[in-house]
């Protein structure tokens, strides 16, 4: 066993000065906040201990587009989020043809496997896919790809490789009789709501069969009107709904990321970063746009959307929660999120002034020293 003291913990919760022991076995064993009974193993000194960060919406990294990327890429991605304090993500693939997914889960279930085997880099928990089953909000997807929702093809994809999709965001407007919604649902699979410009009710009706998640809140999910609040409205008021939110500072105006978080616990902070190697693709302000200036993603990952909040005012916990504990929540996952006994031993060290990394540790092993 490997005891740890820092100067704070944050499990979450408010942070205070405490410790944690991690057992052989990857899980943390013991924590808590006054002095600890073991002999300190490493003494981190004036560091904030959390738990490690937990990406629903990576589509790539600086050269690497998760949807064509080779096994190269793949790690170079793994080990470059665990590096920034990302210690498991959901690779994920935008709208494409049918016909191009089975090729892309192949290549994702092999770098989840070399993940598992050599651990090079953050966990790949299983493939978020958004789209191709979008609606009259498609932001920078190819429209020749979007397409109504079809539950022999979904059926098809999720058998291809079992267990390997955790989340499909689809549009209600593709899926008006809610069929592809119901069969996700019932096979375990997190259903999301995005790219839409669907009534309340439209939401609502689809929340009802099953669907539980908002996908970045503001961005492609309709206007919210004061007589008509969308996509966007039933997210914020529903609480069966969790929304993601892109905290780059550029998708969503600062002010906007602050009331959503005070309006409603249940929120998620994804990065929805993606490959800035392709040639019609630019960078500005630290997002990607296309040639016509439409948002395609951002190239701020979770540390840096973690800094965001607390330089807007949001508190430190709360800022945790949306970046690990609720993230771990919307894949219905138990074993990670938190700093507390049983739970796997993925942990970050925060320089509290800073929130630069200190130090990254997963399953109980440390990968970096910030």
């Amino acid at each position: 066993m490997t005891t740890i003291i820092a100067g704070w913990l944050c499990p979450p919760g408010p942070p205070q000065p405490g410790w944690l022991a991690i057992g052989d076995d990857g899980l943390i064993a013991e924590v808590g906040v006054d002095a600890s009974p073991h002999r300190p193993d490493v003494d981190l000194g004036y560091t904030l201990l959390a738990p490690g960060l937990v990406d629903l919406q990576v589509n790539g990294l600086d050269a690497a587009d998760l949807s064509t990327a080779a096994e190269e890429g793949w790690r170079d991605v793994g080990a470059e989020l665990l590096r920034r304090g990302v210690t498991a993500y959901c690779p994920t693939f935008v709208s494409a043809p049918l016909e191009q997914y089975p090729a892309m889960l192949e290549r994702a279930a092999a770098a989840r496997a070399a993940g598992d085997h050599d651990n090079p880099g953050a966990a790949l928990l299983g493939v978020h896919l958004e789209g191709p089953f979008l609606g009259l909000a498609p932001g920078a997807h190819p429209r020749d790809a979007i397409r109504t929702a079809d539950a022999d093809a979904l059926t098809v994809l999720l058998d291809h490789v079992p267990d390997l999709i955790r989340m499909v965001t689809l549009a209600p407007e593709a899926d008006p009789d809610c069929h592809a919604i119901r069969l996700l649902a019932a096979r375990g699979v997190t259903v999301a709501l995005g790219h839409s410009i669907c009534t309340y009710d439209e939401a609502l009706a689809a929340t009802d069969a099953g669907a539980s998640v908002v996908t970045h809140l503001f961005n492609c999910t309709g206007s919210m009107h004061h007589r008509e609040p969308g996509l966007a409205g039933a997210g914020l008021d529903d609480e069966r709904l969790t929304p993601t939110l892109i905290a780059d500072l550029v998708h969503v105006h600062f002010a906007v990321l602050r009331v959503a978080l005070m309006s409603k616990s249940n929120v998620a902070v994804v990065s929805d970063t993606v490959a800035t190697s392709a040639g019609d693709v630019m960078s500005r302000d630290g997002a990607v746009c296309l040639g016509d200036g439409t948002f395609a993603g951002a190239t701020t990952t979770l540390d840096g959307a973690l800094r965001n909040l607390v330089a807007i005012g949001v508190p430190i916990e709360r800022a945790v929660e949306v970046t690990s504990t609720i993230p771990t929540r919307v894949l219905g996952l138990t074993d990670r999120g938190c700093l507390e006994p049983g739970r796997r031993a993925d942990v970050i060290a925060l320089d509290p002034s800073t929130l630069a990394l200190r130090g990254v540790w997963r399953a109980g092993r440390r990968v970096s020293a910030g």
